[in-house]
């Protein structure tokens, strides 16, 4: 019942109002849910089930009813505490449209100098365009900048400007919706019509469907990547308990 009533209201409320809602709904969900079937590993609490999540067709026990993250989130998460110094070492970060799992949690962590930045979203402190971003070369240590290049047209020049800012020897995370069925990117221009992006492009205010080759394309741009596979170095059943998608591949970018 829970999952029916969920999944009519995410095909109902518009996003920006189902965010402040969330702060609202939160403890009524962590309530309700409670249980120890899934953890979510950002705040290492336990429920019975996670949310269902999706434009369209929607997947099931993905959201998680504590920290509202997704699979990205948690995968990141892990990879972050587990495989880097992000939590220890002194950071001079910039992050990109940050999520709600993310924003709190690190603006709180001593070590980094935190900056977050976007073109419209509340939490920015700086208000920018990823194409022309105001930030001098060579800034920052890391930068973390996911699931926002899909709706860049001109992602190459998005790129170059990440690169730019990001110090030499620093680390990027990009992380992006893909298809690995695909060997190149998809992109139509001519696709306008906010339904067919959305059936397209997965979403409605997607401009393209990258393959394969994103990786190739931030190598063009500079970059050392590593094609982080993280889902396979981790137990079978974590990963179920932590509700991520196996095979989910991190970008992770370095500036030679």
């Amino acid at each position: 019942m829970i999952k029916k009533i969920f999944k009519s209201i995410l095909n109902t409320i518009p996003r920006p109002i189902l965010i402040r809602l969330s702060y609202v709904a939160k403890p009524i969900l962590e309530f309700l849910l409670k249980g120890n079937r899934f953890t979510d590993p950002i705040d290492g609490k336990s429920f019975k089930m996670f949310l269902p999540y999706g434009y369209g067709k929607q997947r099931n026990n993905v959201l998680s009813p504590s920290t509202l993250s997704l699979e990205r989130h948690r995968l990141l998460w892990l990879y972050l505490n587990e495989q880097t110094d992000f939590f220890t070492a002194p950071k001079k970060v910039l992050h990109f449209a940050p999520e709600q799992a993310f924003y709190k949690r690190f603006r709180n962590q001593k070590n980094l100098d935190y900056t977050t930045t976007d073109l419209f979203s509340p939490l920015a402190d700086v208000k920018a365009d990823i194409c022309n971003l105001p930030f001098e070369d060579n800034s920052y240590d890391v930068i973390l900048c996911n699931h926002v290049l899909e709706h860049i047209p001109d992602d190459t020049k998005a790129m170059q400007e990440l690169h730019r800012v990001l110090k030499p020897g620093g680390m990027g995370i990009f992380q992006i919706p893909q298809d690995l069925s695909r060997a190149t990117t998809f992109s139509d221009d001519s696709i306008t019509d906010e339904k067919e992006r959305a059936k397209i492009f997965g979403q409605y205010d997607h401009v393209r469907v990258y393959g394969r080759d994103y990786f190739n394309k931030l190598r063009s741009i500079g970059f050392k990547v590593i094609e982080e596979d993280y889902t396979s170095k981790i137990s079978p059943e974590l990963v179920e308990k932590y509700c991520l998608a196996k095979g989910e591949i991190i970008p992770v970018c370095f500036k030679n």
